[in-house]
This record gives structure tokens, C-alpha cells and sequence, in this order.
């Protein structure tokens, strides 16, 4: 099953921050969302474009998570030559994350 079939996405960049939530469609939802999305699966998707690792807030009256990428500054939104280095573009590849074989 696709992420994009359980929540949709927002997303915020600030420099070379990214900042994308996760919002489930409803509360069953969202608890998988925290179970199976971890920092750790966030940060092995995004790893060849993030400095750090992923830092992740649960944001359960929302039924949100709420993820920070760090980029290399010199690909920051304003000062990237990639074509879409916006958050959104990032959120949509997560949102294509399979979570049938995610890891708990």
C-alpha cells in the first residue's frame, strides 16, 4: 500500500530546511503512520539529498507527523540549480513510500 492512500502532505522550506507533514485522513490512519514511518525509514529515503539524519515529531491531536530534512546549503530552495528543489516535490516522494513491508 502506497503512503499517499492513508494521508496527503504539506510541506515548508526555509533555506536548506525542509520541513513536510504528514497528516492521516483519520485516526486509524495515523496510527499506522507513526508506526511504520520512522525517522530512520525518512532518512534512508531522502539520504543521498539530507546532511543529517531526519528528525521527526508526532503531532497526535493533528494526526500529524511532522518531519525536518537539512539539506547542504548550497541546495537550498533559493540557491539550488535543480529544476523543483521545493519541499513539495520531496513530499510527494514520500508520499509514494510502500508501507506493506515497513518496518514497525
Amino acid at each position: 500500500m502506497k503512503l499517499r492512500e492513508l494521508a496527503h502532505a504539506r510541506t515548508g522550506d526555509k533555506g536548506n530546511l525542509v520541513n513536510i507533514s504528514l497528516i492521516a485522513y483519520n485516526e486509524a490512519n495515523y496510527l499506522l503512520l507513526e508506526q511504520h514511518v520512522t525517522a530512520e525509514r525518512v532518512t534512508r529515503l531522502f539520504s543521498p539529498l539530507i546532511t543529517r539524519p531526519v528528525e521527526r515529531f508526532c503531532v497526535p491531536g493533528l494526526g500529524a507527523l511532522n518531519f525536518v530534512l537539512h539539506r547542504p546549503p548550497a541546495e537550498s530552495v533559493t540557491r539550488s540549480l535543480a529544476l523543483d528543489a521545493h519541499g513539495k516535490t520531496l513530499s510527494y516522494a514520500l508520499l509514494n513510500m510502500d508501507i506493506d513491508s515497513a518496518e514497525p
